[in-house]
């Protein structure tokens, strides 16, 4: 595996047969939480990459809310440019394509009520942003507002959960 890097694992055997330390390391770049790479790739071989995404989801979704947190931190706002090199940067890059066609009064929206937000949650404002048009983001991100703390902590965890399910799956595909 010469060439290796771990945002672009070229096959689900390869991840398979990874170092240990390499295998988390990609995996870390798809979930910051502290538990996570080390849970996922203690599952190792997985028999396809269905079975590994689904490992994945699990994990994510058994989290307790202070390694939701640490994820959280390597999460940028919606709407932010994300710059840097780093594989969760590049991820949050692509994830977030459809904000390049979001238009100047939703862009504000947005930074105006992420504020709104972590003012009222104490973090960022965390969504899948795959396969949602910047409109559709302000919407949930509206909605969202008016949860209870212990219901958007949940529903933060769910959306943590999706988007590691997307960027391990691309990982090995």
């Amino acid at each position: 595996m010469a060439g290796w890097h771990p945002r672009t694992v070229p096959s689900l055997d390869e991840f398979n047969s990874e170092r240990a330390d390499r295998a988390g390391e990609a995996l870390r770049a798809c979930n910051a939480a502290p538990r996570f790479a080390a849970e996922v790739a203690a599952g190792r071989p997985y028999p396809d990459v269905a079975t590994l995404v689904r490992r994945a989801g699990e994990v994510s979704r058994g989290l307790s809310w202070d390694e939701v947190s640490t994820a959280l931190a390597a999460h940028p706002r919606i709407g932010d440019r994300v710059s840097g090199s780093s594989a969760e940067a590049a991820s949050s890059r692509r994830e977030q394509a459809s904000m390049g066609g979001a238009d100047d009064a939703v862009r504000a929206a947005l930074l105006e009520g992420n504020r709104a937000y972590e003012e009222r949650f104490g973090h960022v404002f965390l969504i899948r942003a795959a396969g949602r048009s910047p409109e559709e983001m302000l919407a949930e991100l509206r909605r969202r507002l008016a949860a209870e703390p212990e219901a958007e902590r949940a529903e933060v965890t769910e959306q943590l959960a999706q988007i590691t399910e997307l960027r391990v799956e691309g990982l090995v595909s």
